[in-house]
């Protein structure tokens, strides 16, 4: 049995809404880059999806360009929210306008 393609559309919109919410909601740092991940990772599967429906490439290479900046993005975002949460002892979106200098 084929899944068909709307299916994986509806999945993704779904969890880009969750992570939309995550984002509005939340408060703390690391809960802000799970959701913007889940994001990403939404968007990830309909280009797949799109990409298998219309037999071309050309999603999966966009999905691989994607998780590269992901993983960068990442990486600096995790070493920033540890430096936030060095300097004022907690990992809060909102006591981050304290290191203005």
């Amino acid at each position: 049995m084929i899944v068909p393609v709307s299916y994986y559309l509806v999945l993704g919109a779904i969890l880009f809404s969750i992570g939309v919410t995550g984002v509005l909601l939340r408060r703390n740092a690391i809960m802000v880059f799970m959701s913007i991940e889940l994001m990403l990772n939404a968007v990830n599967l309909s280009f797949v999806a799109m990409s298998r429906a219309l037999d071309s490439l050309d999603g999966q290479v966009f999905v691989f360009f994607v998780m590269t900046v992901a993983a960068a993005e990442v990486a600096v975002g995790l070493a920033l929210i540890v430096a936030i949460f060095r300097s004022l002892g907690s990992a809060d979106v909102d006591d981050a306008h304290v290191l203005k200098g």
